[in-house]
């Protein structure tokens, strides 16, 4: 038998070429408590990039707009004035804004508040645009079967 030239396979040419799956855009979102105050849990301050225990914020809405329907919150350093701080929750973070909320006609105490966090660019830093979202979570009325003991019947006088 002659060989006239041979071909070397690799172990790269035996294997199937690994498609990239197209991930996801990861939403972040936090949520408004109760009692008034935005809440960002871990998970979405890691995503975020902020020290939560060192950066303070500017907060603030769009100019002549009545009711809130963002809210923007922008990096700042110590010295300037009107700041708010993340205070730490059990696994959160939150920024307590209950009259604010109140007054911008965000009705937090009778229905849940979400808020969708996308970044964008303001004087030269990276902030945060927050846009505030109703949970249409309404619980629906039972229409089963009734359950307990049967209501008396009062007899009626004729």
């Amino acid at each position: 038998m002659k060989v006239s030239a041979l071909k070397f396979f690799s172990p790269l040419e035996n294997s199937k070429p690994v498609e990239k799956k197209a991930s996801k855009p990861v939403i972040l979102k936090g949520s408004i408590s109760g009692s008034g105050k935005l809440v960002f849990p871990d998970k979405i301050v890691e995503k975020l990039g902020i020290d939560p225990s060192g950066t303070l914020f500017k907060i603030g809405s769009q100019a002549g707009k009545r009711k809130l329907s963002s809210l923007y919150l922008v990096p700042a350093t110590a010295g300037e004035p009107d700041l708010f701080k993340m205070v730490k929750a059990a696994k959160s973070f939150t920024i307590p804004l209950g009259v604010i909320l109140k007054t911008g006609g965000v009705d937090y105490s009778d229905t849940k508040y979400s808020f969708i966090i996308s970044s964008f660019e303001y004087e030269g830093v990276t902030a945060f645009e927050l846009e505030l979202v109703k949970d249409q979570a309404e619980k629906v009325p039972y229409t089963g079967k009734p359950r307990g003991r049967k209501p008396k019947v009062k007899e009626t006088e004729e």
